[in-house]
Parts: C-alpha cells; structure tokens; sequence
C-alpha cells in the first residue's frame, strides 16, 4: 500500500465517522421535524422511533408535545417549543434547549395533541428514562410504563432489566415489560408467561389489562386469560371480605370505648354526659395538631408522632374533662335529668368550635 492510498483511507474513515455521528445526532431531530406533518397515527409511529433512540435530550420535546407547547414553522416545517413573547413566539429548539430567534404567531402551526398521543408520549418518557442513574426515576419510569403499556418499550424495558440491581425496581420492570408483552408479537409462550407475571400483580388494573388483552390476543391464550382473572377476581372478593370485616372491628372498637365511657361515668358519678362523643373528638384534634406542628417544625420526628401525640391526647382531654367538671357538672351531681341537658350543650359548644377553627371536613392523620 501506497503513502497516498494509506493517506486517503484514514481520510475516508474520518469522513464516514464523521458523518455517522453527525446523521446520528440529527436523527432525533429529523424526527421530531417530522411529527410538523404527520397526522395522530403518524405521530404515534414517530413517538415511538423517538423513544427508541435512547436519547435523553428528546424529553422535555415530548413533554411539549403532552402539553401543547409543540409549534411547526409554516416556511420550512422545522419543529419548535415555543414561549410567549408579546405579539410573537420565542422559538427553542426542542433538543438543545437554545433560542432561534421569534417568530409571529402567524407563522407557527401548533401540532395538534389527543389523549391516546399523550398516553402514548408518557409510555415513551417513561423508556427513555428507564436507565436513570437515580432510583426513583426509574421507579416512576416502570410505574409510567406499567401504566401505558407498548410494545414499542420492550427493548428498551429489557435493556434496564439487564442492568438492574435494585429488587425493588427491577420487579416493577419485569411487571412493566409482561404488561407491554401483551401487545407485541413475541412468541405464545413468551406472553403465557407474562399473564402469569399479570396475575401475580394482581388488584383490579391487571383485570382491566387482562381484559383489554383478550380482545387481541391469540385465540389459544384466551383460557390463560379467563383463569388469571377469575383468580384474581376471587382473590380481591376475599380481601374485600377481609377489609369489610377489619372495618367492622374497628368501628366496633371506637363504639364499645365510647359506650363503656358512658357506662363508667354514670355508674360512678351519677352523670349522664351527651358530651362524651366530644372527648373522643378532641383527643383525635389533638393528635391532627401535633402531626400538624410536627411535619411543620421538626419533620425528622414524624415517625414517632402518633407515640408523641399519644400523651399529649390524654392530658388536652383530661384538661377539657376536668374545666367541664369544675365549671358546670359539679353543681348538678345527683340530678341526672339536668347533667344530661347541660352537657347536650356542652356537646353543641365543643362541635362549633371545632368546626369555626379546623372547617366542617375532614382533618387526616397521617
């Protein structure tokens, strides 16, 4: 080989890396130009081959998209996000994030966005984000996933499964990726074993992901899918069973506390209190105020609140029981009839002013 032939080789390796890098870093671009034109079946195809590159730059383009904020120039249908700027738009460009100039509004087009484009541009966030160096972005990212299957993530959910080493995340991937399975075109063995992984999910979201499936699926896997619901249905029946009975209980609980109350306090003291209702509520807006202070000031501490609030309930009571006592019912010992009609009131005080401080609805405890 010649000094020049050795010369021009390295020259045209050079020239075709070149270009190979540059046609990869436009390809992105040349697709999101692309949706300018297309109509909503189109711009499904092209969310998908956008997602499929793999490049996080492409993100904030398709949250544009979601939110509307996608324009087409009308002179050469080149694709911008856009902000208001008076009577104009300020053009960025959708992968680098820089200013192109303004543009008059009569200029742009806005591409038009439906909601099966914004199901299908949270399916394909939620891949590009799937490799996130940050656990809880690629949590969420499976969740996104979950939650819009396509079969246009598969490759990019196997990836990550690969890659992997959080448990936590990696179940939700394989979760992720049995889901999306359902609608490819991978073989019947491939998506018996993903309705099992369905299955194993569980909850009334895999029904509706198994229904939805069944309409499309092969034939043969029809009683795969009729078994898993039926399971899963049976399952649920019984937690609601469960649940209704935990319920039960502890409504039961707060009812026999109350009614034993009662019951000490008249065998006792002879007093019929209509206010006794009221304590329960006070200790429960004493325990709301000290979660309250405690997500406010020392956040660190919130674990322990309920244990914290727990005392402080009982002594904010016992105050409010004893200011009662020494203020009203101790001149009415041995008149029943009377403390019944004294308290009554007491009870509509106490309910007004909870209601003028914390509103009529509900506080939560966390």
């Amino acid at each position: 080989m010649t000094i020049r032939s050795f010369l021009g080789a390295i020259f045209l390796w050079l020239t075709l890396g070149i270009a190979a890098q540059s046609f990869a870093q436009s390809e992105p671009k040349a697709l999101i130009d692309a949706l300018g034109t297309a109509d909503f079946k189109q711009a499904e195809v092209l969310i998908g081959q956008i997602a499929a590159t793999g490049d996080a730059r492409v993100v904030p383009a398709l949250e544009a998209f979601a939110a509307g904020d996608l324009y087409v120039r009308k002179a050469d249908n080149l694709v911008f996000m856009t902000k208001p700027a008076g009577s104009n738009f300020t053009l960025i460009d959708p992968l680098t994030g820089e200013s192109a100039g303004e543009a008059p509004k009569a200029a742009v087009s806005k591409i038009r966005v439906n909601n099966n484009l914004r199901r299908v541009i949270r399916a394909a966030m939620g891949g590009l984000t799937l490799l996130s160096p940050e656990k809880s972005v690629r949590l969420s990212a499976a969740d996104a996933v979950l939650k819009a299957p396509s079969a246009e993530n598969l490759e990019l959910l196997e990836a990550a499964i690969a890659k992997e080493s959080d448990s936590e995340v990696r179940t939700r991937m394989e979760e992720a990726r049995a889901v999306s399975l359902l609608s490819s075109d991978r073989s019947l063995a491939e998506k018996k074993d993903a309705i099992a992984t369905i299955k194993k999910l569980g909850g009334r979201d895999a029904i509706g992901i198994l229904m939805a499936a069944s309409s499309s699926v092969d034939q043969s896997l029809k009683p795969d899918i009729d078994s898993a619901i039926s399971s899963i249905e049976s399952s649920l029946a019984f937690w609601d069973y469960a649940q209704n009975v935990w319920y039960g209980l502890s409504l039961g609980s707060v009812l026999l506390l109350a009614a034993i109350g009662l019951a000490i306090t008249f065998g006792v003291m002879g007093i019929i209190n209509m206010a006794h209702g009221e304590m329960v509520m006070i200790g429960a807006y004493s325990t709301f105020m000290v979660q309250e202070v405690i997500r406010s000031h020392f956040p660190g501490l919130f674990d322990w609140s309920l244990a914290i609030a727990l005392p402080v309930a009982f002594l904010v009571t016992a105050f409010v029981g004893l200011v009662m006592e020494r203020g009203v019912i101790r001149f009415l010992y041995g008149r029943p009839l009377e403390t019944l009609l004294a308290t009554w009131g007491i009870s509509l005080i106490l309910q007004q002013g909870v209601r003028s401080i914390f509103g009529p609805t509900n506080r939560e405890v966390g």
